[in-house]
């Protein structure tokens, strides 16, 4: 569990490195979508690690940013895009269906969650979830 909340951590403290130099404005559109999600989780898993308060409304601010931003990636991979400095693989147009599944169940698991974590106890099992979902379509979309 700590490695999944480290790794969500760090994928979430490199995500700024990556826009440098990227001018399409799809590209820094899905770029900034994917950004808001790492920022999301970190507020999340910051929380769960104990390195700051728990705080429910916080929590549920997180998880609102997740939906919204995890509703927006099928429509910001319409277009094949792909950047020198892109993460995303070409595979993910040869699988548009399943790849806007993946994004529509860290859509629904982020909305059904919303005011769900009472207690810093519940925060384990929610970060547990959230890694499944990025882990499901990053596995096999992303670089």
């Amino acid at each position: 569990m700590k490695y999944r909340i480290a790794t969500l951590l760090i994928a979430a403290g490199t995500a700024a490195f990556a826009h440098t130099g990227i001018k399409n404005e799809e590209v820094l559109a899905r770029m900034d979508g994917m950004s808001a999600i790492a920022d999301a989780v970190k507020v999340i898993g910051t929380m769960a690690k104990g390195e700051t308060a728990f705080d429910a409304e916080a929590v549920d601010a997180a998880l609102s940013e997740i939906e919204a931003r995890a509703g927006e990636i099928p429509v910001r991979f319409e277009t094949e895009i792909i950047p020198e400095k892109s993460e995303a693989l070409p595979v993910i147009w040869d699988n548009t269906e399943d790849f806007g599944d993946k994004a529509r169940a860290l859509e629904t698991l982020a909305a059904e969650r919303i005011g769900s974590v009472q207690a810093a106890d519940d925060l384990r099992p929610l970060m547990a979830d959230i890694a499944g979902a990025c882990k499901a379509c990053h596995s096999e979309y992303r670089e």
